[in-house]
C-alpha cells in the first residue's frame, strides 16, 4: 500500500483549489504559500461575492509535520497570500477578514488537507 499511495502524495504536493459547499479551499505545496495558478477561474463565484460586498472570511491551516511555530507562521502567510490574491482580483480589502481557526493544524496525517486556506462567504 505504501508504494501505491506515493504517487498520489507527490501529486497532492502542489498548489490547487477546490470549492465545496460554498467554501473555497486553497491548497499549498509543502513549505510554500503560492496560490494555485487557476484560482481566479475556480474561485470566480467567491471573487464575485467579495466584489458584491459580501464578507469573505479567510482561515489558514498547516499540516501536522514540522515545527509548530513555523507552521503557525506559514498558515498565516498562506492566509495573507489568499487575501492578496483576492484584493488583486478586485475585492475590497474591507470585505475580507482573516480569522484564525481554533486549531491551525488542519489534519493529522493527511498533510495535503492540512496545507490549506479556507475562504467562506458570510453575510
Amino acid at each position: 500500500p505504501v508504494a501505491a499511495s506515493a504517487p498520489a502524495a507527490a501529486a497532492a504536493d502542489e498548489a490547487s483549489i477546490s470549492v465545496e459547499n460554498g467554501v473555497a479551499k486553497f491548497y499549498f505545496a509543502t513549505g510554500n504559500s503560492d496560490v494555485a495558478k487557476d484560482a481566479d477561474t475556480v474561485a470566480a463565484d467567491l471573487i464575485k461575492a467579495g466584489k458584491d460586498g459580501k464578507k469573505l472570511v479567510i482561515s489558514g491551516f498547516a499540516d501536522s509535520t514540522g515545527n509548530v511555530a513555523s507552521n503557525e507562521e506559514l498558515s498565516k502567510q498562506r492566509a495573507q497570500a489568499v487575501e492578496a490574491f483576492l484584493v488583486a482580483q478586485g475585492v475590497d480589502a474591507k470585505n475580507i477578514e482573516l480569522r484564525k481557526p481554533e486549531s491551525t493544524t488542519g489534519a493529522t496525517g493527511d498533510n495535503a488537507e492540512g496545507r490549506r486556506v479556507e475562504v467562506k462567504i458570510e453575510g
